[in-house]
């Protein structure tokens, strides 16, 4: 697929280190441009007039309000923008008022990157008929409507994943399999950054060699802990 630029996208997210991960793997992956990060629904609205961005990551739960009162509003239904909510927001009642605002995805926290890649993928497969395709047929619609539900049920790919990182992480659950263990105290252990310790824990997971468990405080930042499967 080829752009003539870089696609904008508004990130909505009051946690800002999730809010940086999101940054880091949208740029790192796609040929989108973050072109900011609101922690409010006042910065967001202020963004959106700015930028006017082809895509938007929601979250729900926001110091000022919610996020489907910005979905709802008339600020994004005067241009062309899709949403993918990534919130906590587990209950049906505001999943279902988010799709049927049209957004584009719904993902849970806290959310599995392979899953938001698949979303991400669909969305630039999207974006490419609009700006490519005149006239369609159902097969292509088929497969822009179809969420490619089949990538997360493959075998997870080991793209990135080194041999002996691997073990060292695995080892700290093997020497004490009955404990959690929070990102922060995997990296520090071991010695990795946080978005590769984050990589290779959630690996860890998509194998069944350990479990998350999810801490929840706060509402809306749930804490994701891992433990030795069994």
């Amino acid at each position: 697929m080829t752009y003539p630029k870089a696609l904008d996208v508004v990130i909505v997210e009051d946690e800002p280190h999730l809010a940086e991960l999101h940054r880091e793997f949208i740029e790192q992956n796609f040929r989108l441009r973050v072109a900011g990060i609101a922690a409010s629904l006042e910065q967001a609205r202020a963004l959106i007039r700015q930028h006017q961005p082809r895509l938007i990551l929601l979250d729900n739960y926001l110091p000022d309000g919610q996020g489907v009162e910005l979905i709802n509003s008339p600020l994004l239904k005067s241009f062309e923008c899709s949403v993918i909510f990534i919130t906590a927001a587990s209950d049906m009642q505001t999943c279902s008022q988010a799709m049927r605002s049209g957004a584009f995805d719904y993902l849970i926290k806290p959310v599995f990157y392979q899953r938001l890649r698949a979303s991400l993928e669909r969305f630039m497969r999207l974006e490419h008929t609009l700006q490519q395709v005149k006239v369609v047929d159902q097969q292509a619609l088929d497969r822009l409507y179809n969420l490619p539900t089949s990538a997360t049920s493959t075998a997870p790919s080991t793209k990135g994943i080194e041999a002996n990182t691997l073990d060292k992480i695995q080892r700290v659950f093997l020497d004490d399999p009955h404990t959690t263990w929070s990102v922060d105290q995997i990296v520090e252990k071991v010695g990795l950054s946080k978005t590769t310790g984050r990589r290779y824990l959630e690996y860890c997971v998509e194998t069944d060699f350990i479990v998350v468990e999810n801490l929840y405080g706060n509402i809306g930042h749930p804490r994701r802990l891992y433990r030795k499967k069994g």
